[in-house]
């Protein structure tokens, strides 16, 4: 049964999907914790790159939009259950040689106090779409 915070809760994360679609890391870091915690889909460890408290995970999105301005998160869906949140989507972007990242993806998510403290990103692993010459 959906209670009161669960249904906050996917409100959040359909709050902070709108914030990564429109780049507006001002509305993101409004939706995490002071010590939050980012776990990129890459990365040399098992958890990928993982980047801590806000100035460093206000970076580290920041750097998506530099590295795929056109960047978005389409299709999203979102639910919460407890102190867990899941987001699925499909990101698009194209990188500055005009290559283009079209995958599947998803988002798993850990709250405290009505925030997000973590955001964990998974992303299927599909070869860039050459840019046509």
């Amino acid at each position: 049964m959906q209670t009161a915070t669960d249904t906050a809760n996917a409100e959040l994360l359909s709050k902070f999907s709108d914030a990564f679609n429109s780049h507006n890391v001002g509305a993101l870091m409004a939706c995490m914790t002071e010590d939050c915690v980012f776990d990129a889909v890459g990365g040399s460890e098992v958890h990928g790159v993982r980047f801590e408290g806000q100035a460093a995970v206000a970076k580290a999105f920041e750097q998506v939009w530099i590295n795929m301005p056109d960047a978005q998160w389409l299709d999203g869906n979102h639910w919460a259950t407890g102190e867990r949140g899941v987001s699925e989507w499909t990101f698009t972007g194209t990188d500055a040689e005009g290559a283009r990242m079209e995958a599947q993806g998803c988002d798993l998510f850990t709250f405290r106090d009505g925030k997000i403290a973590v955001k964990q990103a998974f992303r299927k692993s599909r070869p860039l779409i050459k840019a046509e010459k």
